[in-house]
Formats: structure tokens, C-alpha cells, sequence
């Protein structure tokens, strides 16, 4: 058993943040920090959101920060597609918690060497967004 778990490793970084009642505040900002040492590889970063069956939008705006080795502070607003009304989530299921992980990058991006800060905050209508179970970062070498 332990073999089959050594082989499945994250390349480079994921980690996410539980919200307290399932309840994600406008004012709650997770950070995720992640060192890069490889700069000849190229990139794909992800959010990853965790919800349960009864949230009830489709889709979750976010302001991402993104704060690179040397560089000033650049914020993003982007929308995570969550789901649609023929289809239903577009996440993964078990039972009725659903994960995304969702491109935050359209293309493979090489990375500088040194430390990376990503902040999440959620720009919803609904605050506290309801129904959030965590939030986070995921760093994948992409493959060639």
C-alpha cells in the first residue's frame, strides 16, 4: 500500500483552506505560498474549490493575487464555472461534496525561481458565501 501511495505525488504544491460553517466571509482572504526551483519547466496553476450539492450558484468570482520573487502585487478577477443547468457540476462528486480544480492559467507558464504567494477572496453578491467548504492552490509541472 505504501508503494501505490509514493507513486502518486503532487508534482509541485497544492493546498487548500476549510471555511468555518461552510461559509466563506468577503473579508476571508486564503494565502498559499509555494516555493519554485525548476525554471526550465512550465506551469499549469489551478484553484480548487470544494462545495457542497446545495450551493447555489454556478459559477464563484474571485479577485486572485498573485505576488511573484521580485515583483509587485498583480490581482485578477476571474470567474470559476462551477456547473451549468443541462449538465450539473462540472466538478468531481463524492456523495454531495464537489471538488474543482479549475485553470486558473490558459496556457502552461514558466516560473521564476523563488517564493510564490496566491490569494483567494471571493467577490460573490452573497456574504458570507454559503455552502463553501474550502478553497485553495494547485501547482502541476505541465507535461511535455
Amino acid at each position: 500500500m505504501l508503494a501505490l501511495h509514493a507513486c502518486n505525488t503532487i508534482d509541485v504544491y497544492e493546498k487548500t483552506q476549510p471555511f468555518n460553517k461552510h461559509e466563506w466571509p468577503g473579508n476571508s482572504k486564503p494565502s498559499f505560498m509555494f516555493t519554485i526551483t525548476d525554471t526550465a519547466a512550465l506551469y499549469n496553476i489551478y484553484a480548487v474549490i470544494r462545495h457542497d450539492d446545495s450551493y447555489h450558484f454556478n459559477n464563484l468570482w474571485l479577485n486572485v493575487t498573485t505576488m511573484a520573487p521580485g515583483d509587485t502585487a498583480k490581482i485578477q478577477q476571474v470567474q470559476l464555472i462551477l456547473g451549468d443547468n443541462t449538465k450539473g457540476w462540472l466538478g468531481s462528486a463524492m456523495d454531495d461534496i464537489i471538488e474543482h480544480r479549475i485553470l486558473l492559467t490558459r496556457n502552461p507558464i514558466a516560473l521564476k525561481k523563488g517564493n510564490y504567494t496566491f490569494t483567494l477572496q471571493q467577490i460573490m453578491r452573497e456574504d458570507p458565501l454559503q455552502n463553501i467548504l474550502n478553497a485553495g492552490i494547485r501547482v502541476e509541472k505541465a507535461t511535455q
